[in-house]
């Protein structure tokens, strides 16, 4: 009686195993052929010839003898195998067996030649050549197709060995990579099911249950192209009966074998009992007709085992919606990211603990139960790809612990030593196809690391019919009671990547959601929708020792959310942080997709009463010298709010600077619908019809303006007489027009002077800097310049009058920069500097001991100015005029060119580095080696200055700009 399939890959495993050190042709190629054939059932003696001997045509016979060769086995009409020490070359083994068939008769000549160094083979399949003619003896003219596989591979091709045991050749159709393609074929699916109006729910678990099925004929689960086959040779070519024949094979595969009808089509009762709820669900029947037949065809044609379920799930979600298609990837975590997360939460810990036990042969068995009890839950899992890794990197842990326990041992049975299984997982989805993919793509990971330790003790192990799946629940993880889902007091740790929805673009839904989760707290309106899983996260694990770490967008770690969001979390939920990932580029597979700049968090509770047995671990922090390269370790004593080793100190919003400094305004706002705004050939067009108007023109300078060299006016009516604005014509027309926009606004009140900017902030009479309020993340510092009271500063900018060199070479250093990166808010990516939070709490240099005071602070504010000098000057070598970067007409660079940093001059680079110097210096003596080097120096100084540890005598205000100094700008 034929052997089992089953059978046949439990025998591929050991065969594998015991051979795998085999190398030597003439000693070891006998045995091996024989055993070889005992993998299928068949005795080699029976059907065989060991050295055959055959009469060649020319002198390269084989055996020494001329004229004669030896085939290492012949199974004649069948297969000829040519067998070669370990690392020969197959081409030329191939050739020389080629070369003895014109020694057989025709009878004898084999439909396929196996050729095997022991470890490689490749199995040829005479018949298979794109030619129908052949030459002498029955031989293809045309190159033979192949296939190649290693010898721990076995198991995965048993199938090509069917003949073997007598069954009829199939027809493998090429076989293409799982990739884009296939999301694109089974999109096609998808369109077409839906089209004909099979929606909703039942197509979701329609297309997962197809998805499941190619995966099961590509990796053993079922036996090769079953699926295909069925669909092939049991339905009709027009389709029509296709959908019956795909509801009897589900209710066949949710059936257990001895519970199904007697008389079952052979074909279907060879199908596996699956179970696993996957199958149990009876869906309305669809409808197919000839095309949507091939569709599904197409999709079987794909080699559906190359695609691995970390990818698998967020691959095929793409299938639900056609314009994300061609943009494979871009919903999920990358690999990468999700090992950055769970490594320092939990894996690189339990391997440190693996390898200080693993020589402990009492203490490994409980090891290995304490693996099998974690729990896990992702609260915003989507196709699953951090269950679906973190499971994988577990069962390569349980695998090694496996490896090192039976060494010395055979395991009785795979199934009783594997003690890890998908119940482990749990996981929130809002989306109900992603929900249900997660789950699939489970069980498609588990069967993988299944065949791993299958091929590892030599032992064929399928979990079917499946009992146990991962938890996936179907909802709003910010609505859900996550205790519904895993009570507390049986999850070990909490992952995920919540979703990257700024505060300005959420939904009022959202925002009503996070509010409400922040129990309507001040500036719980602001904040971005990633928070409510902090805050959701931080209420659960009170009172456990249950780690937390998010993927989240840095935005919660700049600006005013911080302090809002951490605030709360450190307070009111004693939330520490463990290890944190500072700001990275996000990416992934994805095509054109978006710059996203992430952080990683992880963190815990802290009881305040007690202390927290957990503040013990060692504090992790990755930091990154270039955002997009890899990162540093660093260890810590503590991470604050903003990823930094310093005390948990916060930053908030502040109406004056802590330090003796100017204070910085906002520019002036027009609201004026564009009535007092005016390019050169406007101006010149307007004072052309009204030249009186001409003195009331003063040049604008915007953010836009400032950076890129660009000239603009605005009309400013401050000091006019009433008298001489009812006589410029054109001038009244445009101030009667802003009083209707005005009027009809939501601040109506401004109408009642239409003839003055709406918010006015410009300094009387004195010259300031100007800060650009948005800046491009990929500069290196923010273009700031000095501009003479003849300029109007806009609203783009901030301003800050009566300021210096000084300020200025402090504001354009490595040191402040640090500080605007990890302070300031983001605009996208760009940096949004603010005034409250950036500029007011920026801890300037220390000019306060005896010692600084007797000189050495005013040797430090003239080396800085000599700097921030150097700075200005060089920027006029390259720059259109002297007056701050706003063109003459005589060309040049711009502000945007001179400070991109694929074009920054050299000249300029050297002098900022030198004017970092000076400012490193004015802060301290030893030098700074990185930018979290820096921040650990300016929070200890803020901190500093935020508790009144000053002396009450003030550093004296540093000069003010001379004429001198105004005009070399």
């Amino acid at each position: 009686m034929a052997l089992s399939w089953n059978e046949i890959k439990d025998r591929a495993l050991n065969f594998s195993k015991e051979w795998e050190h085999t190398s030597n042709e003439e000693a070891d190629a006998k045995p091996f052929l024989v055993e070889f054939f005992n993998v299928f059932g068949i005795s080699s003696k029976r059907v065989s010839t060991f050295e055959h001997r055959v009469k060649m045509l020319s002198s390269s016979a084989g055996g020494g003898r001329e004229g004669a060769g030896y085939i290492d086995l012949l199974w004649k009409g069948t297969i000829l195998i040519e067998m070669k020490s370990r690392g020969k070359n197959l081409e030329k083994a191939y050739q020389q067996a080629k070369d003895y068939t014109f020694g057989l008769k025709q009878h004898e000549l084999p439909k396929y030649i196996l050729i095997s160094d022991f470890e490689n083979f490749r199995l040829y399949d005479l018949d298979s050549s794109p030619s129908n003619s052949h030459s002498l003896e029955g031989y293809p003219k045309d190159e033979v197709a192949y296939i190649e596989f290693k010898l721990k591979d076995l198991v995965n091709n048993v199938q090509h060995f069917g003949y073997l045991l007598g069954y009829q050749k199939k027809v493998y159709k090429e076989q293409d990579p799982a990739n884009i393609k296939a999301a694109e074929l089974m999109g096609k699916l998808h369109d077409r099911l839906q089209e004909i109006g099979y929606t909703g729910h039942p197509l979701e678990v329609y297309l997962v249950r197809i998805l499941f099925l190619m995966f099961a004929e590509d990796t053993t689960i079922f036996d090769k192209q079953q699926f295909q086959e069925f669909i092939e040779q049991r339905t009709a070519e027009d389709g029509g009966d296709l959908a019956p024949k795909l509801q009897e094979l589900f209710q066949v595969l949710n059936t257990a074998k001895h519970n199904r009808f007697k008389n079952l089509d052979e074909q279907l009762a060879d199908f596996p009992y699956v179970n696993g709820k996957l199958f149990e669900e009876i869906l309305p029947t669809a409808s197919f007709d000839t095309k949507m037949r091939q569709a599904l065809l197409d999709c079987c044609y794909i080699d559906w085992s190359e695609i691995s379920p970390a990818i698998f799930g967020s691959m095929f979600q793409s299938v639900m919606n056609p314009k994300e298609r061609r943009n494979l990837g871009a919903h999920y975590t990358s690999e990468t990211n999700i090992l950055k997360l769970i490594k320092p939460l939990f894996l690189d810990e339990l391997w440190a603990e693996f390898e200080s036990l693993k020589d402990n042969k009492n203490k490994l068995p409980e090891f290995h139960k304490k693996l099998s009890n974690l729990k896990f839950l992702d609260p915003a899992c989507g196709c699953g790809n951090f269950l679906v890794i973190t499971y994988r990197e577990l069962r390569l842990l349980e695998l090694e612990i496996l490896r090192t326990q039976y060494k010395n041992q055979m395991a009785t049975s795979i199934e009783s030593i594997l003690w890890l299984d998908v119940d482990s997982m749990c996981g929130i989805e809002y989306e109900e196809f992603p929900a249900r993919i997660a789950e699939v793509a489970m069980w498609l990971i588990d069967h993988q690391m299944n065949m791993l330790v299958s091929a590892e003790f030599g032992q064929y192990f399928v979990r079917l019919p499946l009992k146990k799946s991962a938890k996936i629940i179907h909802g709003d993880a910010l609505e859900t009671d996550w205790e519904s889902v895993i009570p507390k007091n049986e999850l070990s740790y909490i992952i995920g990547n919540p979703p990257f929805i700024g505060s300005r673009i959420m939904k009022q839904s959202q925002r009503d959601q996070i509010v409400k989760e922040f129990n309507h707290a001040a500036g719980g309106g602001t904040l971005d929708y990633v928070t409510g899983w902090y805050i959701k996260a931080a209420k659960y694990i009170q009172d456990t020792s249950i780690k937390v770490a998010f993927v989240s967008t840095n935005s919660i770690v700049q600006g005013e959310q911080t302090s809002l969001l951490w605030g709360l979390l450190q307070n009111k939920y004693f939330i520490k942080i463990h290890f944190a990932h500072r700001t990275f580029k996000w990416n992934n597979e994805a095509k054109g997709n978006a710059a996203v700049y992430c952080v990683i968090i992880g963190f815990y509770y802290s009881s305040p009463l007690e202390g927290c047995a957990q503040d013990g671990v060692v504090k992790r922090i990755f930091d990154y010298q270039d955002i997009k390269g890899e990162a540093h370790e660093i260890k810590a004593k503590n991470i604050n709010p903003y990823l930094i080793d310093g005390k948990d100190i916060l930053v908030t919003k502040r109406t004056n600077p802590i330090c003796d400094v100017p204070e910085m305004n906002f520019g002036n706002m027009p609201a004026d619908g564009g009535q007092y705004l005016f390019t050169d050939e406007e101006r010149n067009s307007f004072v052309q019809k009204e030249p009186n108007a001409s003195k009331y023109f003063r040049q604008l300078i915007s953010a836009y303006e400032f950076l890129n060299g660009k000239n603009r006016w605005c009309l400013w009516l401050e000091d006019i007489d009433p008298n001489e604005l009812r006589n410029l014509k054109l001038v009244k027309e445009r101030v009667d027009n802003v009083k209707k926009i005005r009027q009809i606004s939501s601040r109506p009140k401004l109408a009642d002077t239409p003839h003055l900017f709406a918010q006015i902030t410009q300094p009387k009479g004195i010259d300031f800097i100007l800060i650009p309020r948005h800046s491009s993340e990929n500069r290196k510092f923010i273009p700031i310049g000095f501009f003479s009271k003849t300029y109007i500063g806009s609203d783009s900018c901030l301003i800050i009058p009566n300021s210096t060199l000084y300020h200025f070479g402090i504001l354009m250093s490595s040191m402040h920069m640090a500080w605007v990166k990890n302070i300031c808010g983001r605009l996208k990516s760009d940096y949004r500097y603010s005034k409250d939070i950036v500029y007011n709490n920026y801890p300037w240099p220390d000019f306060s001991s005896p010692s600084r005071r007797s000189g050495g602070a005013e040797k430090s504010i003239k080396a800085i100015e000599k700097a921030a000098q150097k700075v200005l000057d060089v920027r006029l070598q390259f720059q259109f005029s002297s007056n701050g970067g706003v063109p003459n007409g005589r060309g040049g660079a711009s502000l945007a060119d001179l400070y991109d940093p694929l074009t920054m001059p050299a000249a300029l680079t050297k002098a900022h580095n030198d004017l970092d110097k000076a400012v490193d210096l004015a802060y301290r003596p030893q030098a700074f080696t990185s930018e979290a080097n820096r921040m650990v120096f300016l929070f200890e100084l803020y901190e500093k200055y935020t508790a009144d540890l000053f002396t009450k005598e003030k550093p004296k205000r540093t000069k003010k700009v001379t004429d001198k100094q105004n005009g070399s700008r």
